[in-house]
């Protein structure tokens, strides 16, 4: 099987990490913060960086061949829970926006801090890109 790492130009440069492996017809979705080009955290709260963060999982996905109906597994990992189910009809309808109504297996896991302090989400993934 082939291998090959996955760093779309349009996201920051990463540094011993990639922000996706391709591995065969399977992509492994490395976590994406609300990173914007300029290796800020977008401000605006929860909303604004799942979107950020879903973006940029998707610009990886998109790079590899695939399209968001090809993720099989999301895993977002969040400081405060609690605001993210607050908002949770908001992020509904942005990921129905960005990726349609099909769900992929998911899961949400609270934790005490991300890597850059700003941020409020991580999200990961993996997708299993079909033949079209």
């Amino acid at each position: 099987m082939t291998k090959k790492t996955v760093n779309p130009s349009s996201l920051p440069k990463p540094s011993g990490y990639a922000h996706g492996i391709l591995a065969g017809n399977v992509v492994y979705l490395g976590g994406q913060t609300a990173l914007d080009a300029d290796m800020q955290i977008v401000p605006g709260g929860i909303v604004n960086q799942f979107r950020q963060a879903f973006s940029n999982v998707l610009v990886t996905l998109a790079e590899a061949g695939g399209r968001p109906e090809d993720l099989v597994s999301v895993t977002i990992y969040l400081t405060d829970v609690d605001d993210y189910m607050a908002n949770g009809k908001e992020i509904g309808r942005i990921w129905r926006e960005m990726a349609g109504s099909e769900y992929p297996a998911m899961a949400g896991i609270g934790i005490s801090r991300l890597w850059q302090k700003e941020a409020m989400i991580e999200i990961q993934g993996i997708a299993v890109i079909q033949e079209r």
